[in-house]
């Protein structure tokens, strides 16, 4: 690699270099040396910006976190809650986030590095369960989600069941109809 060019968005082309091999290849290809040839930079960039390569993955799924954006599909009051709620777990599991569940669990100093800024649980899934429940809230209170509906609850169990349906990364995602029909025996009329 040449040397003495400079890089834009060092961070964002790293990151990006990342879910291309997530994507592609899966966590165990997912190396400091993959992502720095994939991103087309010398080795020592990664390292220039982070303290080592569990530093760079921690930010990296904390990045990727943070850009899931449910308010541009969940919005309360519009559409139907099943299919606001369908939408939100084909673009949130089709997204790089079944494979970021994948390396959260399969890199033992990736959780411990995590614990120190996420409290609990898988980061995207557990932000997923609490866009889910803060959107069945807002619906529950338009009178479009049952009273008695344990909205929290319920954001955990669509989460779930939306990770097993997508956990399969080189199978077939689950058709509409099959994720509309698991959201509708969840979520109470």
């Amino acid at each position: 690699m040449p040397t003495g060019v400079a890089l834009r968005d060092v961070r964002e082309q790293l990151f990006d270099a990342a879910d291309r091999i997530l994507l592609g290849s899966g966590p165990e290809a997912l190396t400091s040396r993959a992502v720095t040839d994939t991103a087309g930079c010398a080795k020592g960039v990664l390292h220039r910006h982070f303290t080592d390569f569990d530093a760079f993955l921690a930010d990296y799924v904390l990045d990727r976190v943070h850009r899931l954006s449910a308010d541009d599909l969940l919005n309360a009051g519009s559409g139907t809650v099943t299919g606001n709620v369908a939408a939100f777990l084909t673009a949130l599991f089709g997204s790089v986030a079944v494979a970021i569940v994948a390396l959260v669990t399969f890199r033992d100093g990736l959780r411990a590095r995590l614990r120190d800024t996420w409290p609990a649980g898988v980061p995207v899934l557990t932000q997923g369960a609490v866009a889910l429940a803060d959107y069945l809230e807002d619906e529950r209170a338009r009178g479009r989600v049952a009273a008695g509906a344990d909205t929290t609850v319920l954001g955990a169990i669509l989460i779930g069941t939306g990770h097993l349906l997508h956990a399969d990364r080189t199978g077939s995602p689950p058709t509409p109809a099959e994720l509309r029909r698991a959201v509708e025996a969840i979520i109470p009329a």
